[in-house]
């Protein structure tokens, strides 16, 4: 039985810091270059050098992008990356390109390479051929099947590892190889610069009549033609391990540092619920709720199951958000759980605390004091630091979350 590795994203230090401590066997990250998500804050040197550092000791792996397509001013740029990444002692490298392929083989003959779902792999021809010039897994296109991946992996060797996208965002386009972006607003999505259109809304305009606007309708459905559902594929762990799945990446770089916690967390226990009894898998649902709380849109499952009837999602492009996290852990004594404010809350509200690998515990906070001791009615200042009495401990870092109404 192969085992399963939960992926998790990582688009800064506190983003990393909450996948490595809620259960990711491996994290991937990017830098200001080469990487297909320029927003986020990504990682200096220095931040890679002590990410990496940090992931080792606790035997979390760190895998990192260059998997753009870059232009020729650009390369000259590239053997300083690839040396980079190996004084900071990454895991693997993750490209899409075959030049950047044969560099890195060149520069740092040694450094596993990742091939990135923008290469586009749906067949078994290409895995191998990509397996022969050096590459140790394939992340493979979303638009696969289950029962196509299973083909692949019968057909490659079993040293090849392949990883799929499990959870998060999806693309209109095949493989992420969108040119809306670039034509609409000049910002190439094969660069790292999508401004993702395919979420906004659209109407016609007749050439003769330019300030009338005609909605696009869809079935009746609304004008969001383009706009996609998230992928969700907590319910079937089993499935993709039968497939032959070595990696279960879960998409978000550019997503909240909350949102790579929950998730992290609720694929890591999906995962270990699964080990428990491959043979009779069920998730529960209380792992299966927590997916559903953190900002998503509706969720579908993607491509595994053939062509997706229902994965596109007409009436809006905005995201279902349902918590917001309150405060976080920073120790617990002698009867006391000691916090930072994230949002504002008040004493006597209900609230979930939300640990690694453990199912949330709900708790009415009916007693605040805030750092000086003086019990106060609400936690209204940000970052401010409090604590209330409770006779169970958390450890640090523990998300408390409350339902928004």
């Amino acid at each position: 039985m192969n085992k399963l590795e939960v992926l998790a994203p990582a688009g800064d230090e506190e983003r990393f810091t909450a996948a490595v401590d809620y259960g990711a066997d491996a994290v991937y990250l990017g830098r200001k270059q080469f990487g297909m998500r320029s927003s986020p804050l990504n990682f200096e040197f220095e931040q890679l050098c002590k990410a990496v550092q940090t992931a080792h000791e606790k035997s979390v792996k760190v895998y990192l992008t260059c998997n753009t397509l870059p232009r020729n001013n650009e390369i000259q740029f590239f053997e300083r990356f690839v040396n980079e990444a190996v004084e900071a002692k990454v895991d693997a490298l993750i490209v899409a390109d075959i030049g950047l392929l044969m560099l890195i083989k060149k520069y740092a003959p040694d450094m596993e390479i990742h091939i990135s779902t923008q290469t586009g792999i749906v067949n078994y021809v290409t895995a191998r051929e990509l397996y022969n010039m050096g590459a140790k897994r394939v992340v493979l296109a979303r638009e696969l099947s289950l029962d196509e991946i299973a083909e692949i992996r019968a057909k490659t060797s079993p040293d090849l590892d392949i990883e799929t996208f499990v959870h998060g965002a999806m693309c209109v386009s095949f493989s992420g190889r969108c040119l809306l972006s670039q034509y609409l607003v000049n910002r190439d999505a094969n660069r790292g610069e999508c401004a993702q259109p395919c979420r906004w809304g659209y109407h016609l305009v007749e050439e003769k009549r330019p300030n009338e606007f005609f909605p696009v309708f869809e079935d009746e459905k609304g004008t969001y033609i383009l706009n996609s559902k998230d992928m969700c594929m907590i319910e079937h762990i089993d499935k993709l391990a039968q497939a032959g799945v070595t990696s279960l990446k879960i998409e978000g770089r550019a997503k909240s540092a909350y949102y790579v916690t929950v998730v992290t967390n609720a694929y890591r226990m999906a995962v270990d619920h699964y080990y428990k009894d491959p043979d009779n898998f069920v998730l529960p649902d209380w792992i299966r709720d927590e997916v559903y709380k953190v900002s998503h849109r509706k969720y579908c499952n993607g491509f595994f199951f053939g062509t997706p009837e229902e994965s596109q999602y007409y009436e809006n492009s905005g995201y279902i958000r349902n918590y917001d996290v309150v405060a976080v852990v920073e120790r617990c004594e002698n009867g006391t759980v000691y916090c930072t404010q994230r949002n504002k809350f008040f004493a006597g509200d209900t609230v979930e605390l939300l640990a690694p690998s453990q199912r949330p515990v709900e708790m009415a906070l009916e007693h605040l004091y805030d750092e000086n001791g003086e019990e106060i009615e609400t936690a209204n200042h940000a970052m401010m630091k409090f604590s209330f009495p409770s006779e169970l401990t958390f450890p640090k870092g523990t998300v408390i979350r409350k339902e928004t109404k």
